[in-house]
């Protein structure tokens, strides 16, 4: 497997990083089974490992921190925080009060003395980024954790971070984890040429756009089931916006089938393809599913493939706007003009 620089950290990983969301009860509850899967990932030239402290309440990472245990130096670890962990207001967000908190906890579960890649889960509308960058820059001088980063913010919020932290003389974001895939490509528009002009590396999430692109779900196949992880507004079959991305997937597999490889393997390869794209984050629940993923690293798809990727979702066009990460806060009715 080739290595790629993690933007301008001078720090090489691998094309695809595993995401471990579906380790513990929220994917698969078979502890042992998720580090056997850790381990071939391992054993297969994955370098990169992405968790947040929100994976199934802190299992995910209890799952990690052992799996790694005597293999740590051999991985570039993640993980995340803001999401709520618990009722209490302030064990959530962007907070100085919370971040030291969070990090004590996610280095206790991960069995480790040190983060590689701390990051942000997600913007908080409420808490300035100064605030946010001057803890994470104290973890960075306690030697607690090495690097920071971002997930799903909008490129105004990029440059915002960037701009507080050479204004204050912070350390900096120097990676960004949006979604990205050939059905959500709005980041393609605004969001990774921000980040490349930043120098920041991007680990891309969902390259299967939430399991669209595994062929889980086809036009022939049975409804699929919706849940408050699979909101009906992105799953509901019988929507226009995704009767649209039905229509696409079944051109995909048959562009897949044409150029000799698996649809889950077209997916990837697209994400990886992107010069912006440092690694896609793989998530499998089982070891078929991470068998199915790994090809992927190897796969190089011609221009004649991404020109025909491109006529049936033009560059920066998400074919359903619900399965976009941004916006959430910028557009709730307080923030619009009517």
């Amino acid at each position: 497997m080739d290595y790629r620089p993690l933007g301008r950290t001078g720090v090489s990983v691998s094309p695809l990083c595993l995401g471990t969301m579906m380790f513990g009860p929220w994917g698969n509850e078979d502890r042992a089974d998720s580090i056997r899967i850790i381990h071939r990932a391992l054993d297969a030239g994955i370098t990169f490992v992405d968790t947040a402290d929100v994976y199934s309440a802190g299992e995910s990472e209890r799952i990690v921190g052992e799996a790694l245990r005597g293999r740590r130096d051999d991985v570039v670890l993640a993980t995340k925080f803001f999401m709520p962990m618990g009722d209490d207001p302030n064990r959530r967000g962007g907070s100085r009060t919370w971040i030291m908190r969070s990090v004590e906890d996610s280095l206790q579960r991960l069995q480790t003395d040190y983060i590689d890649l701390y990051q942000v889960h997600r913007p908080s509308p409420d808490t300035d980024v100064e605030e946010t960058l001057g803890a994470l820059s104290d973890l960075v001088h306690q030697g607690k954790v090495r690097m920071i980063g971002s997930s799903s913010y909008s490129a105004g919020q990029i440059v915002e971070a960037q701009w507080a932290a050479r204004e204050r003389t912070l350390q900096r974001f120097v990676t960004e984890q949006p979604p990205y895939s050939i059905l959500v490509r709005g980041v393609e528009e605004d969001v990774l040429p921000t980040a490349q002009r930043h120098g920041m590396g991007i680990l891309s999430y969902s390259p299967l756009a939430g399991g669209w692109l595994s062929g889980r779900w086809r036009k022939n196949a049975d409804a699929a089931p919706t849940s408050s992880a699979r909101p009906p507004a992105r799953f509901d079959m019988s929507s226009p916006a995704n009767q649209r991305k039905l229509d696409v997937v079944e051109e995909l597999a048959q562009l897949a089938e044409q150029a000799g490889i698996s649809l889950v393997e077209l997916a990837i390869a697209f994400v990886i393809r992107h010069p912006a794209v440092t690694s896609a984050i793989v998530g499998p629940r089982t070891m078929e599913q991470l068998e199915s993923q790994l090809p992927a690293a190897d796969v190089v798809l011609d221009d004649e493939v991404l020109d025909r990727i491109d006529e049936l979702v033009a560059p920066g066009v998400t074919l359903n706007p619900e399965d976009n990460s941004y916006g959430a806060t910028s557009l709730t009715p307080a923030a619009r003009r009517r």
